[in-house]
């Protein structure tokens, strides 16, 4: 009796661990993309935060294709331990993306980060296929027109395949497929792009977000993609969740928030951030999703101390898998405006940003380097 006992406790403790334990959308997902997610998983628990920049190995204030550079290297001694890229221009058969990286380059770069240890994120500002302009073209009816049945669906299916191409050729020194944070879509809850949230119903917009990773799932046997669902701010949970398309849909919940008022004479974007970052925290947990902070900044950074007196006040209290930090253009073509959201060596916050690099929690290219997070952990 009493080893029966213990195998029915055996039993059930089994089934409430397989109950918790977060689950990837992909069934078939390869071995390191399934390791990348539960070691994120853990380091999240644990009110870790990797840190990550967009384009960071591309360019930086000053410079552009320099091997081996990166603003963030500069000013810490150690590359991020994210990387994020944008696959812009693959739907036009483009060499290079809406930034004008090349695509050759940026394959790259992602296998020289992927071998550093480090994350790849990768978002998709793709054209309207409806008009045929910029991602930026704001049309009613082009969700509807790509969606099987409508006029531009096979158009879209075959943008869909050529970045299925792309992400197929994605691999690491080792010859095996890099797991990548894909974040199709992005900003949804804004009006911005073409498919936000005036342009089609809510819906409309679950079925793009279903077909889409059925389609790269079961049609094109993509197996390296961990899916992250992202909003722009957001008021409220149910705000955050009326597009959402279900937890089988997705890994990761996140959202972008920027900086925009001077944090001196306002404190509305650290209220709000934390607001945020709370209630995504809790949604999260209740859906045993990664969390994270898929886009943030403060351009050309000009308040000293903003990444300890704001982000790190914001981010303090709460689990997530990581933050990124958006691109280091320098002076565009045409502008008057730096633009960058990262420091570089001599920027007025490079100092306060060292004192934010050098915490426990955040976890930068050597850290993440040693939390072997391809690897499966105990």
């Amino acid at each position: 009796m009493d080893f029966l006992k213990r195998v029915w406790l055996l039993f059930v403790f089994s089934v409430i661990f397989l109950q918790s334990e977060a689950q990837l959308v992909d069934k078939k997902a390869t071995a390191e993309t399934r390791n990348l997610y539960a070691n994120l998983q853990k380091s999240q628990s644990k009110k870790l935060v990797i840190f990550g920049h967009q384009d960071d190995l591309a360019y930086g204030v000053g410079w552009k294709y320099v091997d081996g550079k990166s603003d963030i290297k500069e000013v810490t001694g150690e590359y991020p331990g994210l990387y994020g890229w944008d696959l812009a221009g693959l739907e036009k058969d483009a060499a290079v993306n809406l930034d004008s990286v090349p695509f050759a380059k940026m394959k790259r770069y992602i296998k020289e980060g992927y071998d550093r240890g480090g994350i790849i994120s990768l978002t998709w500002h793709l054209d309207n296929p409806f008009t045929g302009k910029s991602a930026w073209d704001p049309v009613k009816g082009s969700v509807a027109a790509i969606l099987p049945g409508g006029e531009k669906h096979e158009l879209y299916v075959s943008w869909l395949n050529k970045v299925a191409d792309f992400v197929s050729q994605l691999k690491g020194s080792d010859g095996k497929a890099v797991p990548i944070l894909f974040r199709p879509f992005h900003e949804l809850s804004g009006s911005w792009f073409w498919w936000g949230r005036d342009l089609c119903s809510p819906d409309e917009f679950k079925q793009l977000w279903k077909f889409t990773v059925n389609h790269l799932q079961n049609q094109r046997h993509i197996h390296n993609l961990i899916y992250v669902y992202n909003t722009s701010d957001f008021a409220s949970p149910e705000g955050f969740l009326e597009r959402y398309p279900g937890d089988e849909y997705a890994d990761v919940l996140s959202f972008d928030s920027y900086q925009y008022t001077d944090p001196v004479k306002d404190t509305g974007f650290l209220k709000n951030l934390d607001r945020e970052l709370g209630m995504l925290e809790q949604m999260s947990k209740e859906r045993h999703k990664l969390s994270a902070l898929a886009e943030t900044g403060y351009e050309a950074v000009p308040y000293a101390s903003w990444w300890t007196n704001v982000l790190d006040k914001a981010l303090s209290n709460h689990r997530l898998s990581y933050v990124l930090l958006w691109r280091n253009a320098g002076l565009r073509p045409n502008t008057t405006t730096p633009h960058y959201y990262a420091p570089y060596k001599g920027q007025i916050s490079e100092a306060d940003f060292i004192k934010f690099y050098k915490q426990d929690k955040m976890l930068f290219g050597n850290k993440v380097n040693s939390l072997k997070l391809y690897r499966k952990t105990k």
